[in-house]
């Protein structure tokens, strides 16, 4: 079978689907309000069971690279061990579906204790689907597996680095270590030069950080934003606004805003609260 890896999300968003509404569709089926219901459910389910076999076996083929990352060895094997659980309990449940089918014209009764079967066993088939999806969830954000190596495309491994180094400014500073921030997002501008986003971040931290405002306004008299740029027209002006109140001119903080606030009138507010905050 060929490598499937890169197709792991996918698949195992479509293995989710279709098993947790299969064993919605069973119960309700049992209830006999709803009649086409059951064949929907021994559909959803017996699909389900596949989708969850292809899941466990992309996801074997995805794991090299991520359990490669530093730390991320034992919860890859959590979440494998969690998806080869939940995969043999929507087995039994596709199984258990099928022996109800093959029943129907032989024996109602044994018809009826498969498909009692397939819905108590399905929802611990839906806790184990979830737990594997929770362990996953896990792997994915708090270990970065696959997150921007996925592809094996080098300009998202640059954006992983990129989003690392914004964070881990990002939480420099909410520990209130300036220090830390600053070099982070110097670093930040340092390896991605030509991103404007990244140069103004690296202006705001010469403000945040550093409270140096003279060195702000001379880096951002070297940033060039597009005319019908609203967005980073109004983030050149604001962020000159505090670099000038930093630097110790308040009167020219208020002359920029007072200038933005003619060119976007509908920003009239915010910007007056922005005047009102400067002493």
């Amino acid at each position: 079978m060929p490598n499937i890896g890169v197709y792991h999300p996918v698949i195992v968003h479509f293995a989710i689907a279709l098993v947790i509404l299969g064993v919605l569709f069973r119960w309700i089926s049992l209830t006999g309000r709803a009649p086409f219901t059951g064949p929907a459910a021994a559909t959803l389910l017996i699909l389900g069971a596949g989708a969850a076999a292809l899941a466990v076996h992309s996801g074997l083929d995805a794991h090299g690279p991520v359990e490669r990352i530093p730390g991320a060895r034992q919860a890859v094997m959590d979440h494998e061990d969690a998806g080869h659980w939940a995969r043999n309990v929507f087995l039994v449940v596709a199984l258990l579906e099928i022996v109800a089918l093959v029943a129907a014209k032989r024996s109602i009764q044994t018809a009826r204790v498969a498909l009692w079967g397939s819905a108590v066993v399905g929802i611990f088939g839906v806790a184990a689907i979830l737990k594997a999806a929770d362990r996953g969830g896990d792997l994915v954000y708090s270990y970065a597996g696959g997150v921007g190596t996925r592809s094996g495309d080098t300009a998202d491994v640059t954006r992983l680095y990129l989003a690392g180094l914004y964070q881990a400014a990002q939480q420099a500073r909410a520990r209130h270590d300036s220090a830390r921030a600053a070099q982070l997002f110097a670093e930040l501008e340092r390896r991605f030069p030509g991103d404007t986003n990244v140069r103004l971040l690296a202006v705001e931290s010469l403000v945040r950080d550093k409270n140096n405002g003279r060195a702000a306004l001379t880096a951002l008299s070297r940033v060039s934003v597009a005319p019908d740029d609203r967005r980073l027209q109004l983030r050149v002006g604001f962020l000159k606004a505090d670099a000038y109140v930093a630097a110790g001119k308040p009167d020219s903080a208020r002359a920029v805003l007072e200038r933005l606030g003619t060119a976007f009138p509908d920003m009239q507010q915010r910007i007056k609260d922005r005047i009102a905050q400067i002493k």
